[in-house]
């Protein structure tokens, strides 16, 4: 009686194959939020991993000085050690939402509607309307790098607390603050990026907290500093 050959049972998946994590659904963005709230709510949405890398990383908090003196505090954020390439990834598909959504800048016509209804509150008198409406289109190219909600926050701010025309840098302050938390998220998301990045490619030597310096400097031009 002849043999018959045994089956092959099928092969296992290889263990090199890293299927990509899945982010959790993102909940409805709640501008009016408080700026802590938002921020968790944000995190939350993140892959496992990417939100321990986010936990462990080392905080250092500076003095920033302006032409006035104390201009506020700067937040310098490098990831811990044992960033991989994997949580790259997963931290540059993040910072790919947050920077086409959340983040994403207000459309001209937005801006330019906002921006002539919040000067309409104080006009200024002796001004032609003309000249007026170039007055409100340097507004909006000046405000055109913030999100929607961002400038609406800043506008409602103005109108509640102050009696006089504000100015471009008084409102840009304001859109600042309303949107810190995301930029500050969206920061680090590209240092956690960049950090892979370095150690995937083998370039460069050591991990983690020492080379904060050159991991900023290869995330610059990704995410613009908003101390």
């Amino acid at each position: 009686m002849t043999a018959q050959p045994r089956s092959v049972p099928p092969r296992a998946p290889s263990p090199s194959v890293v299927t990509p994590l899945p982010s959790r659904p993102p909940p409805a963005f709640n501008p009016s939020a408080p700026a802590a709230e938002r921020r968790v709510a944000l995190v939350s949405t993140l892959p496992g991993p990417l939100r321990d890398v986010l936990a462990s990383g080392l905080v250092e908090c500076r003095p920033r000085f302006g032409d006035r003196g104390f201009d506020g505090v700067t937040e310098d954020w490098s990831p811990p050690d044992g960033v991989t390439g994997q949580h790259a990834l997963m931290a540059r598909r993040a910072l790919d939402e947050l920077t086409a959504s959340i983040l994403a800048p207000a459309s001209p016509d937005h801006l330019l509607a906002r921006v002539l209804a919040l000067l309409s509150h104080y006009p200024a008198k002796g001004t032609a309307p003309e000249v007026e409406h170039l007055v409100a289109l340097d507004w909006a190219e000046d405000l055109g790098e913030f999100p929607a909600w961002a400038v609406d926050a800043a506008a409602r701010t103005w109108r509640r607390t102050q009696k006089w025309r504000p100015s471009i840098a008084e409102m840009r302050a304001l859109c600042e603050e309303a949107c810190a938390p995301e930029w500050a998220l969206a920061r680090r998301l590209s240092v956690i990026a960049a950090a892979g990045s370095a150690s995937a490619d083998g370039a460069g030597e050591g991990t983690g907290h020492g080379r904060a310096g050159r991991l900023r400097a290869l995330a610059g031009g990704a995410v613009r500093r908003m101390g």
